[in-house]
């Protein structure tokens, strides 16, 4: 693989959920991004605007009345296309670490965590023999900052942080060339959130045998996305409106899509003011900008599909509009 090529090109991804009587949900519409080695890309969002089925649709795990288009290439694979069978065994876990929005259902309540690390351990990679088993384990809790006084320990006796970071553990034992965090800071305090994040920038950060890793983390905290992510893409109604180097999405020149601004000014540290109105339904969006009801840019031009590219609107703020 070439060292350079992005570890996921996504191009044109779109979900549709088959609902009685015909009807249609665009969960997804057209998703265009790519994720290079040793990048965060932090997709960011109000809930219910596609994030998360945007994931399942990487990770194969759509329910049976959804219809995807496009492509989502993990090298040569293309993810939207795979098997069930190659996605559970070379996907999940090898290629793509999930860290999950809830680690609590995704930990077995009746073992110990060092139980699950050793299976999973077994399960992805060559190691056999209980010692071995016990050295990799312990070293995949060692990289999730797990502590080791606590591998004995059942899911239920688990903070809320620590639960994270055995997921996170988890999700690092393959080694898989993206990890994909769905919400990884849901229920944390800020403090174990700027810790979580953290531990997630390392695995980027830090090459291990000669590859750089990549990092898809999918939250509704921007905080979280501003600390750690190197671009962002912004997503509303299901497509993707904005997509922006971090530097300049956070920084004084800000966002140029009016929602992403309207996201950052209802933070608590900026204008704490709350965009009016509610995002359309996605069974129900309107043939032009779907953010137009809600936008005081809106014009007439507003009724048509909005520009393709990077940028998904037809009146963004240029820099000398911005003052954050």
């Amino acid at each position: 693989m070439d060292p350079m090529a992005p570890v996921l090109s996504v191009r044109g991804l779109s979900v549709r959920f088959l609902l009685p009587r015909g009807r249609r949900v665009a969960a997804v519409t057209d998703a265009r991004f790519d994720v290079a080695p040793g990048e965060c890309l932090a997709l960011i969002g109000e809930s219910g605007c596609g994030k998360s089925v945007l994931a399942s649709a990487l990770l194969g795990l759509l329910p049976g009345n959804a219809q995807t288009a496009g492509s989502a290439l993990l090298g040569d694979l293309d993810l939207l296309t795979a098997d069930e069978r190659t996605l559970a065994r070379t996907v999940r876990g090898r290629l793509i670490g999930l860290v999950p929005q809830s680690p609590a259902a995704h930990l077995t309540p009746v073992r110990t965590v060092r139980s699950q690390l050793e299976e999973t351990v077994a399960t992805l990679t060559a190691t056999r023999g209980r010692a071995a088993l016990r050295a990799a384990a312990e070293a995949a809790a060692e990289r999730a900052a797990f502590p080791a006084d606590h591998l004995d320990r059942h899911p239920h006796q688990l903070s809320g942080g620590l639960a994270q970071r055995a997921a996170t553990a988890l999700a690092l034992v393959g080694d898989a060339p993206l990890l994909l965090a769905d919400e990884p800071t849901t229920g944390l305090d800020r403090d174990l959130v700027d810790r979580t994040v953290d531990e997630l920038r390392r695995h980027v950060d830090d090459p291990r045998d000669g590859r750089r890793r990549a990092l898809l983390m999918i939250t509704h905290d921007l905080a979280a996305a501003e600390r750690i992510a190197d671009r962002v893409a912004v997503m509303y109604a299901g497509r993707i409106v904005e997509l922006a180097d971090a530097t300049v999405f956070f920084g004084p020149a800000g966002p140029r899509h009016p929602y992403s601004r309207g996201l950052l000014r209802a933070l608590p540290d900026r204008a704490f003011t709350a965009i009016p109105g509610m995002p359309p339904e996605l069974g129900d969006l309107p043939a032009g900008c779907a953010f137009a009801a809600r936008c005081d840019r809106a014009t007439d031009i507003c009724a048509g599909p909005p520009p393709p590219g990077t940028l998904a609107c037809h009146h963004p703020h240029v820099p000398e509009d911005v003052r954050a």
